[in-house]
């Protein structure tokens, strides 16, 4: 079930203050720096976000991501369908400093002006949420490797019979021979 698309852009302080939850889904294509990683361009993102206020008032977006998307896998080099999960609460900041301030549980998200983006900030988390490296199961790399394999000899003998040998040149270059 896809649900309606996540604004692009969120005022948090109002968000926050008012206590607002929004639910949204993306498609891989809307990710420039996120895309590439990918092998297919077919996928869907889904997108919870809850923005509040904490007891010491910092404005808050506590957001979780659950991707359906598709990778290469390392070993064959074959698509991989891979389910990615991220939750983390991000305290919305405009300083460096108050970043270096903030309490271990609470990842900082410096913005630079009112306006929160949020597809950079669901681009950013699911970068993060990325496995390094993206592997089938070694027996199905096996099985894809060998079909790929039996695939390949029988055209590798033809075109190799189809050649005549470059060295047959040099047996008649021999002396007794003719």
């Amino acid at each position: 079930m896809l649900s309606e698309p996540l604004p692009s852009t969120l005022d948090v302080r109002k968000a926050a203050t008012r206590g607002v939850s929004i639910q949204g889904s993306l498609k891989p294509l809307d990710l420039p720096r996120f895309r590439p990683l990918l092998a297919a361009d077919e996928g869907v993102i889904e997108v919870v976000l809850a923005c509040s206020r904490d007891e010491e008032n910092r404005y808050l977006i506590h957001l979780a991501i659950t991707a359906e998307i598709v990778v290469r896998c390392q070993r064959c080099l074959e698509p991989l369908a891979q389910t990615l999960a991220s939750e983390n609460t991000l305290a919305v900041v405009w300083t460096d400093e108050q970043a270096a301030h903030l309490p271990r549980h609470l990842e900082p998200l410096v913005l630079e002006e009112e306006a929160c983006r949020l597809w950079e900030v669901v681009e950013d988390e699911l970068i993060l949420a990325l496995p390094p490296f993206s592997y089938h199961d070694t027996e199905q790399c096996r099985k894809i490797l060998a079909d790929y394999s039996a695939r390949e000899e029988p055209a590798e003998q033809a075109v190799a019979g189809d050649k005549p040998n470059p060295f047959n040149v040099l047996a008649q270059l021999k002396p007794g021979s003719k």
